[in-house]
């Protein structure tokens, strides 16, 4: 197919395009077309036209039935021409028109007439258009010429035969299916792309059963399979199979595994990488079996061919994220990447040696890194990116380092992609390693002093803003808040107007300097900022262009600077449009929570939802603090004391359904309350009274205190209902809990969005769920666990040893305790090397009643399988460090 040429001059700099179709009109073509009837046919002129009719078509260009109909008819006329190049071109049109079945009759007898011709190059190509344009009836008529072209001696017409029959199996798949024969004595063909062929036909004619593909892989792994491209196959097919009889491993996993292994040692550089990808790939493959494959993939890392070396490293690169202790051998061949003139090639060097490297390298690597991030695209600097950013989390102590790195590349050009990146590194770093937070806020804060992007610049202020007021010493922030309002754009100014109030709100050393810096946005050129200046003045108590304060306690002043808003802003919109000013002032209590339904013909389809820092909130709040401020809420709930937990949403519905429904457990010292956050999928429906029945017969610590329905949840209008249960004080009691959905349902009129007054009552089995001794305890990391344990009073600890009977592996055990206590894995130590018969793993988090907890584990493979483990445990309270003990005799 002809593509537009491009043309450099080496006198200029610019590079002008050239394409000898620019400018080609539809109408000027179909003209030309007309040579197709001429007596006397200029082959080389008619191939032309043909050329520029098939690039109009790939360009998008639609012709008319009619216009398509001439075009066919004059193309058919070429077939008198003995010209194989015109021929070839009048094949490709033919295919790209798709005649309708009235018009295919007039080139069947031509095509046929190819078909069995003694030009292999007419009969391939005949082959190849008559089954794209023939239907099934057609197809019978010819089935007995495709099977003799399926095992002819010419590899060409062979192989167009082939890939035909992969085609048609899409739309006839009882005819191909007759074919098996023919094709089976085609995969013994010495000719490669035959055999290539008619492996990949073969085996999608027997994909639907089981035991034959068995058959045909155990076969053709013990015969010779001389093609590459066909060794490629099967090797991948060998996969399949081992895959599906996994759980079987007296089924011939061990033979097919050394066949791949064998493949190893091939002459075809494209079937060992296609065996070593597969061995790398393969489910819980060890330490042995990816050694071979390791081996060879490091040399393919010295290879002159940079297509072996990306297809290397790029495997090595997806091995590291599950076995990065067997990935180490092949680090200094990596290290000589960096610096490779494929820049694919250095960045999945630099992101695999970030992945397997240990804490004494991460020095020497960032100096690598840092020459390396000038030479790159910014597409690959955000692979970069992420990838130190897990490397920071996996090695807190080095947060130093890594955060400075950070730092100097958010100084450096860039997009708004690439910042955006390193800025919500830098904002996961912060929120998860303490140590972190203090420099970590200073290197953002210089960033938005020579900051080009405003999202960013407001982001980034607005978390200063909760983040900043809670370090040793906040006030060395305002400078660079208070810069904002004088030397940024006026979106900027108001936001950062709104972070200097936070700061005032939440310090209260702070205010006298806060409301000398409000006073002085009074007079800024804005409406906006001079709006919140005065709005903040009057709350903090600052006075502002009114007398006294908004709100009588800090309490509700700190609720109004951080709290979650609540209410739908439709809603807001509509109360504040239909208010009308007299002596009493507008209140916001009076607007509506819950949003009405709408007519279905103003329903808006969903867009994409803005992810990372800044996102909005969708549906139910999902951070801590909105959660404990959405239960504040609710008088019944206030006198539960403080909550100590909200685990992540528990779906008890499956996808697709008419209800979609997930609860999310609070925890607080002597209740549980489950949120159950429900979704009406179904737009001809209104759903009323809508309430959870908890059945907690298998949960008899467990006592209901409380239920809160729903009064209304309309189409695709998330709302919540929630169940509070009494529990011992401070125990971390479990149970199962049933649960049925019940709701009086109305037929919803589709045109006006009204829904009937008489409804049904109906009810909606839910999935069962359980409270589980993690749901008592909080994840939270510590930057040195030394110095943490050292530091823990050790008559607090208790130590006792566990068999854990037989497991798959040491890393299943690991993670089997690890979710089993729900605590925070420290430095890394959850991740188990291959190979590993002995490991230790760090946990630390905070249980119920705020008591610190540290934990030791320490596992042992006793004998093939089964696992033993030793379990110290430190925390503030010793009762707590028996209940560790407890938790894990009894799960």
């Amino acid at each position: 197919m002809a593509q537009p040429l491009v043309k450099k001059d080496d006198d200029r700099d610019d590079e002008a395009e050239y394409s000898p179709f620019l400018g080609i009109e539809k109408g000027a073509v179909l003209q030309e077309a007309r040579v197709f009837n001429d007596p006397q046919l200029d082959a080389r002129r008619c191939s032309q036209v043909i050329t520029k009719l098939l690039y109009l078509l790939n360009q998008g260009e639609t012709f008319t039935k009619i216009e398509a109909t001439e075009v066919f008819f004059a193309v058919t006329k070429l077939f008198q021409s003995r010209d194989i190049g015109l021929r070839r071109m009048v094949y490709l049109m033919i295919k790209e028109l798709s005649p309708s079945a009235d018009e295919v009759i007039i080139v069947t007898s031509s095509l046929m007439k190819d078909m069995n011709s003694k030009t292999d190059m007419y009969r391939a190509n005949a082959i190849r258009v008559l089954c794209r344009i023939t239907d099934g009836t057609l197809l019978a008529q010819i089935e007995r010429y495709l099977k003799q072209a399926i095992v002819d001696k010419n590899p060409v017409v062979a192989s167009a035969a082939l890939v035909s029959g992969i085609h048609l199996l899409q739309t006839n798949p009882e005819i191909v299916k007759r074919w098996s024969n023919e094709v089976q004595e085609a995969v013994q063909s010495r000719a490669a792309l035959v055999q290539f062929h008619a492996l990949a036909l073969l085996h999608q004619i027997r994909q639907n059963d089981r035991l034959a593909v068995n058959k045909l892989v155990t076969s053709l792994t013990r015969g010779t399979v001389r093609s590459p491209l066909a060794q490629c196959l099967l090797i991948r097919y060998t996969s399949q199979v081992i895959r599906e009889s996994s759980n079987n491993t007296q089924t011939g996993d061990r033979p097919f595994y050394d066949y791949l292994e064998s493949c190893l040692r091939h002459k075809s550089e494209m079937v060992i990488f296609e065996a070593a990808r597969a061995i790398t790939e393969l489910n819980g493959v060890t330490n042995r079996e990816l050694t071979p494959a390791i081996t060879v993939l490091q040399l393919f890392l010295s290879s002159s061919k940079p297509v072996l070396r990306f297809a290397a490293v790029r495997t090595l690169n997806k091995v590291a994220m599950t076995h990065p202790m067997a990935v180490t051998n092949c680090n200094i061949d990596m290290e000589s990447l960096i610096s490779d003139q494929n820049r694919s090639i250095a960045t999945l060097a630099i992101t695999t040696l970030l992945k397997t490297g240990n804490e004494s390298s991460v020095d020497r690597l960032m100096k690598q890194i840092t020459n390396f991030m000038s030479d790159i695209a910014d597409e690959f600097k955000i692979v970069v990116v992420d990838a130190i950013r897990s490397l920071c989390l996996k090695f807190p102590l080095k947060y130093r380092s890594l955060m400075n790195f950070l730092s100097n590349i958010l100084r450096e050009e860039g997009g708004f992609e690439y910042k955006k990146a390193i800025v919500d590194s830098i904002v996961i770093l912060i929120r998860d390693i303490p140590d972190a937070k203090e420099s970590g806020l200073l290197h953002l804060c210089e960033f938005i002093e020579d900051c080009e992007f405003t999202y960013l610049s407001t982001q980034i202020l607005h978390f200063l803003g909760v983040e900043g007021p809670k370090t040793s010493d906040p006030s060395k922030y305002i400078r660079y808040i208070y810069n904002r309002v004088h030397l940024e754009n006026a979106t900027v100014r108001a936001s950062a107007v709104s972070t200097l109030a936070k700061f005032g709100a939440a310090v209260e050393s702070l205010k006298p300097r806060i409301f000398v810096l409000l006073r002085r946005c009074l007079f800024d050129s804005d409406d906006e900022v001079r709006d919140r200046a005065t709005l903040y003045l009057n709350t903090l108590g600052g006075g502002g262009t009114g007398d006294g304060t908004v709100f009588e306690t800090d309490k509700d002043v700190k609720d109004f600077l951080f709290g979650y808003f609540d209410i739908p802003l439709v809603n807001l919109e509509n109360s504040l449009k239909n208010y009308e000013p007299s002596g009493e002032p507008f209140d916001i209590n009076s607007v509506p929570r819950e949003v009405k339904s709408q007519p279905l013909a103003e329903k808006k389809a969903p867009g994409k939802k803005p992810a990372g820092l800044g996102a909005p909130p969708s549906g139910p709040p999902s951070t801590a603090d909105a959660y404990e401020r959405l239960l504040a809420s609710i008088p019944e709930f206030a006198s539960f004391g403080k909550l100590f937990k909200s685990s992540p949403p528990v779906e008890l519905t499956e996808a697709e359904t008419e209800y979609a429904v997930n609860v999310v457990k609070h925890i607080f010292d002597r209740h549980v309350v489950f949120q159950y956050n429900c979704t009406n999928t179904i737009p001809e429906q209104l759903l009323e009274d809508v309430t959870v029945i908890v059945d907690a017969s298998d949960a008899e610590e467990f006592s209901e205190v409380f239920s809160k329905p729903l009064r209304s949840l309309p189409y695709d209008s998330p709302g919540q209902t929630f169940v509070a249960f009494e529990k011992p004080e401070g125990l971390p009691t479990v149970g199962k809990f049933s649960n049925i959905l019940k709701f009086i349902v109305k037929e919803v009129d589709p045109s006006t969005g009204e829904a009937e007054d008489d409804g049904v009552e109906d009810e909606y089995q839910l999935e069962d769920l359980d409270v589980v001794a993690a749901d008592y305890m909080l994840k939270v990391g510590v930057s040195n666990f030394r110095n943490a344990w050292e530091n823990m009073d050790p008559d607090a600890e208790r130590v006792d040893e566990y068999g854990l009977g037989a497991r798959e592996s040491l890393a299943e055990a690991v993670n089997t305790v690890i979710n089993l206590l729900g605590m925070q894995p420290c430095e890394g130590t959850e991740t188990v090397p291959p190979n590993a018969r002995s490991h230790t793993c760090l946990l630390s988090g905070v249980f119920i009643g705020n008591v610190k907890v540290l934990v030791r584990l320490s596992f042992g493979l006793d004998g093939p399988k089964d696992v033993a483990m030793k379990l110290a445990v430190r925390s503030e309270d010793e009762s707590i460090s028996d209940a560790i003990h407890e938790i894990v005799a009894s799960g």
